[in-house]
C-alpha cells in the first residue's frame, strides 16, 4: 500500500465517490429492477450489501453483478484513456467480496483502496499493449474485456493469492471476457459491467481453489491478444520503480448520463445557444434551416431519431438538440416525456452529421462542432475541444460531490449520504472498511458509532 501516491489516492477517492453516486442512482432504473428481481432467486449464508436496500442482501458474485448493473445502467459512470469503464467493474466486486471475509479478519479502507487500484492497474496496461485501444471501440465494448480481467486482479489482491493463483485468477477471467459492442444503447449494455464485476470476483475465487488456467494468457495472441487486432505486450517496470497509470492518466467524470463523446457535443451546442436565445430564452425555432454536427466517426453514437432513452443515450444527434433546446443536460433530459417532444422531433429533422477527417475517434483528441444555418442565412457556430469533466479540465470538488449528492438524495437519507462521502474522503485511515457497506445500505449514522473509528 505504501507504493501508492497521494495523487493516485485522491483520483481513486475521486472515482469511487463517483461511481457510488451513479449506482446508488441506477438502483432506481428499470433494468437495475430487473436484475434485482431476477437475483433474488439466490440466498446464501454468506451475503454482501445490495446498495440503497436496508432489507436485501445476496451472496458476494450477485451483489457485484447487481450493483454492476447499477452502475452502468444510465451510462454516468467514469470513463478512462485509452477507452474503458474503469471504476464500474472493480468497485462493486471489492466491496461485495470485502463483506464476505469472516469479522476477526476486517478489511481496511487502504486494503481496499490497494485492490481497487491494482484492479485499475491492469486494464490500464492491458489497453497500452495495443494502438487500436487508444480509439473509441467499434467490437468488443472495452469493460468485458479489460474490466473482466481488472475485476479479477482486484480481487486477487484482496483475497492475497500467491503469484501462481493471481496467474491461474486471470487466465480463467480471460475466459469469461469479451462482449460485441452491438448491444450498446439496449437495456443489456449495463450487464457488460455487472458481468465484468462478478465473472472477475468469481475468477479469484475458483483460483483460491486451485482451479488452473493458461498462465500465459497474456502473453498470446490466441489469449488476451484475440481481442485487438495489434495487441503486443510489454515487459513492465520492477515494483521498486513501478509508475502507476493513474498518476499519468486521470479519468473523465460525466456530468449527464450519456456516452462520453456526447459531452463534446452539449458543450459546443449550449455555446450556440447563448449567441441565439432571444430576450425569453427560448430558441427561435422558426428562424432556423439546418444544425450540422461535425464529430468522430462513431456509428453507435448516431443515431438520428432515438426512440428509447438508452438510444438517446447514444445520440449525438438527440444531446445536441437537448442542449440547444435547454441550454444544459441533466438526468431529467432522458426522461420519455423529454425524448418525444415534438420541439425536439423538429430539430432533429433539421440535423445533420458530418466527420471531417481530422476528427479522430479518440476520446484524447476528439472535438464537436455546432453549426447553425438560419433561414436567412447566417451562420452560427461553435466548437468544444475539451469539455467541463474531461481529465484535461476535471470537475472541482464540489462539483463532484454536488453530483454525487443530487444523484444519492432520492435514494438514500441525508446521514448514510454523508456518512459515504466522510468514509470516502478518509479511506486510507478506515479500519473496517465495510462502514462503507452500512452506508450503502442505507443505515444512518446512528447504527455506526462502533465501527466509524479511523486509525
Amino acid at each position: 500500500a505504501n507504493h501508492l501516491t497521494d495523487q493516485v489516492i485522491q483520483r481513486s477517492k475521486r472515482m469511487i465517490l463517483d461511481t457510488l453516486g451513479v449506482g446508488l442512482l441506477g438502483t432506481n432504473t428499470e433494468v437495475c429492477h430487473k436484475v434485482t428481481q431476477y437475483s433474488k432467486i439466490y440466498s446464501s449464508d454468506i451475503s454482501s450489501t445490495i446498495w440503497g436496500h436496508l432489507d436485501f442482501r445476496l451472496p458476494p458474485l450477485y451483489a457485484a453483478f447487481v450493483n454492476g448493473v447499477a452502475v452502468h445502467s444510465m451510462d454516468f459512470d467514469d470513463t478512462w484513456h485509452p477507452a474503458t469503464h474503469p471504476s464500474g467493474a472493480v468497485l462493486p466486486a471489492v466491496i461485495a467480496l470485502s463483506e464476505a471475509f469472516p469479522q476477526k479478519k476486517k478489511i481496511s479502507g487502504l486494503d481496499l483502496l490497494l485492490a481497487f487500484n491494482v484492479g485499475i492497474e491492469v486494464q490500464g496496461r492491458l489497453l497500452r499493449f495495443s494502438s487500436e485501444a487508444r480509439n473509441i471501440p467499434k467490437r468488443f465494448h472495452p469493460p468485458t474485456v479489460v474490466g473482466t480481467m481488472g475485476s479479477a486482479a482486484a480481487c486477487a489482491k484482496l483475497l492475497a493469492l500467491d503469484q501462481l493463483q493471481c496467474k491461474n485468477t486471470l487466465a480463467i477471467a480471460a475466459s469469461y471476457a469479451g462482449a460485441p459492442l452491438a448491444n450498446a444503447a439496449t437495456q443489456t449494455k449495463p450487464l457488460h459491467i455487472g458481468n465484468a464485476a462478478k465473472h472477475g470476483l468469481e475468477a479469484a475465487c475458483l483460483a483460491s481453489q486451485g482451479l488452473q488456467g493458461n498462465k500465459q494468457i497474456l502473453d498470446m495472441e490466441s489469449g488476451i491478444g484475440a481481442f485487438y487486432t495489434d495487441y503486443n505486450p510489454q515487459t513492465l517496470p520492477t515494483l521498486q520503480s513501478y509508475p502507476w497509470l493513474l498518476d499519468q492518466q486521470d479519468v473523465a467524470i460525466k456530468r449527464f448520463p450519456a456516452h462520453l463523446g456526447t459531452h463534446w457535443v452539449a458543450d459546443a451546442a449550449s455555446s450556440v445557444r447563448r449567441k441565439l436565445v432571444e430576450s425569453n430564452n427560448l430558441l427561435p425555432l422558426d428562424k432556423i434551416e439546418k444544425i450540422i454536427l461535425r464529430v468522430p466517426e462513431v456509428k453507435y453514437v448516431n443515431r438520428a431519431s432515438p426512440t428509447s432513452e438508452h438510444e438517446a443515450r447514444h445520440s449525438f444527434q438527440f444531446v445536441a438538440c437537448s442542449a440547444l433546446l435547454d441550454g444544459s443536460m441533466s438526468v431529467q433530459s432522458f426522461t420519455s416525456e423529454n425524448i418525444h417532444r415534438p420541439a425536439l422531433r423538429e430539430l432533429l429533422c433539421k440535423t445533420q452529421v458530418e466527420h471531417p477527417p481530422d476528427n479522430t475517434p479518440s476520446f484524447e483528441s476528439l472535438y464537436c462542432e455546432v453549426s447553425i444555418i438560419l433561414q436567412d442565412g447566417n451562420v452560427i457556430s461553435d466548437r468544444c475541444d475539451t469539455f467541463y469533466g474531461h481529465w484535461r479540465k476535471p470537475l472541482k470538488k464540489e462539483d463532484l460531490e454536488k453530483k454525487f449528492q443530487s444523484n444519492v438524495s432520492s435514494i438514500l437519507p441525508a446521514e448514510a449520504t454523508e456518512g459515504i462521502i466522510e468514509t470516502v474522503y478518509n479511506l486510507e485511515k478506515v479500519e473496517d472498511c465495510s462502514v462503507l457497506s452500512t452506508f450503502l445500505s442505507g443505515q444512518s449514522a446512528g447504527a455506526l458509532l462502533e465501527k466509524l473509528r479511523f486509525l
